[in-house]
């Protein structure tokens, strides 16, 4: 019961807090989204050049201090390690992001949809579970990754310190030069944020509660498939609780057309999210849950997230990003190459003894 208070309180804190980021500026249903401000943040840095969605977001730099905080304060598990299959890790991350930008965003930002009432995303949600699961059975034939290696505090603490240092910039406005990043739109999701201190304070107590839970979405269903319900009920406190909030601050829309920042082609949905899912099983985490573990220490998460930091780059300079509108005709193809690209990686990549 102890477990499963932490869920609800994790889940709680994503979705109340997530939907509440919305009325003090965020994106509609777009709170807490590692998929979509890890995009939005490398605009920031220049890796692409949509002007509408670059904006360092201080959301993500605040998950990694929250699970820091909470992993040296509280529950005492900060221990830096790194080495775990780099390369594989790193393009699961790339088309990871793929396929959330062609559903347009991750797990948690797909059960803030359904908390907004965006009905959209269940064809998002389905295709998660259907990876998982694909993910779940790869790992039954033998996938895994290889183990990490400790390292020193002072190095894995590098994370964090360089995301303190990127909130230092945001905060006093530092650019290179008149030209230079960080770069901010003017328009379009990327101009759409709370405060600066808001957006990180809130970050910071999701990032603590889910340190403290373990709280993982793709976890949450693998568990599921092996009997166990508890980690789902963090799940279900997300979509209850951003219900909650968004109906008490009007901000819930029930239906499945004109949601906000979302298309309504369901199959595509379905499909991005199922390669997304499939990713984050076999990289063993939801991006959430990899930017709390660099707050820990963990450079193999450090490697996934900059993987999608990069598919996010190559996901718009290569026009493989949705719109409102729906998918480009690019991202069929790139989906293909991610699903080839992650079955070959679950058939070869096995466990050594």
């Amino acid at each position: 019961m102890d477990t499963i208070k932490w869920y609800v309180a994790a889940g709680a804190a994503l979705g109340g807090l997530g939907a509440l980021l919305v009325f003090l500026g965020n994106p509609a249903n777009m709170g807490i989204c590692a998929a979509c401000f890890l995009r939005d943040s490398a605009g920031a840095l220049g890796l692409h050049n949509v002007g509408a969605l670059q904006y360092l977001r201080p959301e993500i730099i605040g998950l990694m201090v929250g699970g820091f905080l909470s992993s040296i304060f509280w529950t005492k598990e900060f221990l830096p390690s790194t080495g775990s299959s780099p390369f594989v890790r790193f393009f699961l991350g790339v088309f990871a992001m793929i396929g959330c930008l062609v559903f347009l965003g991750c797990p948690w930002r797909a059960f803030l949809r359904l908390g907004g009432g965006d009905m959209s995303a269940i064809a998002g949600v389905a295709g998660l579970v259907v990876g998982v699961f694909a993910g779940f059975n790869f790992k039954k034939l033998g996938y895994g990754l290889t183990k990490p290696s400790q390292i020193s505090a002072g190095v894995g603490i590098l994370p964090v310190a360089i995301g303190v240092l990127l909130l230092l910039a945001l905060i006093f406005g530092l650019k290179a030069g008149e030209n230079g990043a960080l770069f901010s739109s003017t328009k379009g999701p990327g101009s759409m944020h709370a405060s600066i201190f808001a957006s990180f304070g809130i970050a910071v107590i999701v990032g603590i509660l889910m340190q403290k839970s373990k709280f993982c979405s793709t976890g949450a269903f693998g568990s599921m498939f092996k009997g166990e319900f508890k980690m789902f009920s963090g799940v279900l406190s997300i979509i209850v609780f951003a219900s909650i909030v968004n109906l008490a601050l009007g901000q819930y829309k029930f239906g499945f057309e004109d949601q906000p920042i979302a298309h309504n082609q369901t199959i595509w949905n379905f499909l991005g999210m199922v390669l997304a899912g499939l990713c984050f099983s076999l990289s063993e985490g939801c991006p959430g849950k990899h930017l709390v573990q660099m707050g820990t220490g963990n450079l193999s998460s450090a490697i996934f997230v900059i993987g999608m930091t990069a598919g996010a780059a190559f996901a718009h300079n290569f026009m493989l990003a949705s719109s409102p509108k729906g998918i480009t005709p690019f991202a069929p193809y790139a989906l293909a190459v991610g699903f080839i690209f992650a079955v070959y990686v679950g058939v070869f990549n096995k466990k050594r003894e």
